[in-house]
């Protein structure tokens, strides 16, 4: 038997078990196409995951407030640390020699309520006092309009960058709100400019977010005490280690912490937020190809099936033909 022959014969089977033929093409088909497409699924979860939250690059820090406890151990009750100051935190801004860019931030509330002319919003907004690197930092993009200038931030101009979501509230879907006037607590801001639409991963809703200048919130707060936030982005990761000893011996110089004592402040690496983001995601993918194999798995027992069925007929017919007399 030639190997033309072994084809047409292979062809004739696949016509009389027509059926077979294309459950056995599905079953390989389906199988390959679903490993494919959950494992594609987890890399578009992960990816969109790091973009939205592409504020928590390697190459950053964080300086904020250290938290105090309130409560005693052994008898002896916990040190109670001051607050950051916002003087504190403009003077670290101006004596950090690195390159680097610096954004400062306060959250002033979640529950401001923001009007435009008649319309207003229920008491969900989110109100933020920001320098203007704070936009870059957090890795927003404006839509329309434009960022705070530095005249704006030194000197405190009622102005105002709003989210998407808040700008829908205010002005409905087509209507620019740029060079519009709204108002918080009484005070009048002209709005700037308006986010482009960033999504809710993490706590801070940036959609429905009104930004406004830092030393514009300190005076908003009357006295409340913001809890500020220095968020520092190195031009240079490789010097990462060196520039957050900088920046720890030039805040504890600030601060005014004695030789000897812990720190005054809390200093966090963003590195390590984006690495316990990326363990959540390597678990998404293991759980994607625990998925992928289950789904081989049952498409491999249906294709062994399908294939002893086929072996246990050939078997029968070859049989047969050697009774006739035929030979390899």
């Amino acid at each position: 038997m030639n190997l033309l022959e072994n084809i047409r014969e292979g062809l004739r089977s696949v016509k009389a078990n027509l059926l077979r033929s294309v459950l056995t093409a599905l079953i390989v088909a389906i199988g390959i196409t679903s490993l494919v497409g959950v494992l594609t699924a987890i890399d578009g979860i992960q990816y969109s995951v790091n973009e939205s939250l592409s504020s928590l690059g390697a190459n950053s820090f964080n300086i904020y407030s250290k938290r105090n406890r309130g409560s005693a151990q052994d008898g002896v009750k916990e040190k109670v640390y001051a607050p950051l100051l916002l003087t504190e935190a403009q003077r670290f801004i101006n004596e950090f020699s690195l390159p680097s860019t610096i954004s400062l931030s306060a959250q002033l509330t979640i529950l401001a309520e923001v009007k435009h002319g008649s319309e207003k919003t229920n008491p969900n907004v989110n109100v933020m006092g920001a320098n203007e690197e704070y936009i870059a930092i957090k890795g927003l993009n404006i839509e329309e309009g434009r960022n705070f200038s530095s005249f704006e931030i030194q000197h405190g101009g009622r102005v105002a960058i709003i989210g998407n979501e808040l700008a829908k509230t205010l002005y409905g879907e087509n209507k620019s709100p740029v060079n519009t006037m709204v108002s918080y607590k009484g005070m009048q801001f002209k709005v700037i400019g308006k986010l482009k639409e960033k999504g809710s991963i993490s706590e801070n809703n940036f959609d429905n977010m009104m930004i406004i200048p830092i030393i514009v919130a300190n005076q908003l707060a009357a006295g409340a005490g913001l809890e500020y936030h220095l968020n520092v982005a190195i031009a240079d990761p490789n010097q990462m280690d060196f520039a957050m000893g900088e920046a720890t011996g030039v805040m504890r110089k600030i601060r005014r912490d004695e030789v000897g004592k812990e720190n005054s402040f809390e200093l966090e690496k963003s590195e390590s937020l984006a690495e316990e983001l990326s363990s959540i995601t390597n678990g998404l993918r293991l759980g994607g190809f625990g998925v992928g194999f289950i789904t081989l798995l049952g498409a491999s027992i249906a294709l062994m099936n399908i294939m002893l069925v086929s072996v246990t007929e050939r078997t029968r017919e070859v049989g047969v033909r050697k009774a006739l007399g035929a030979t390899p």
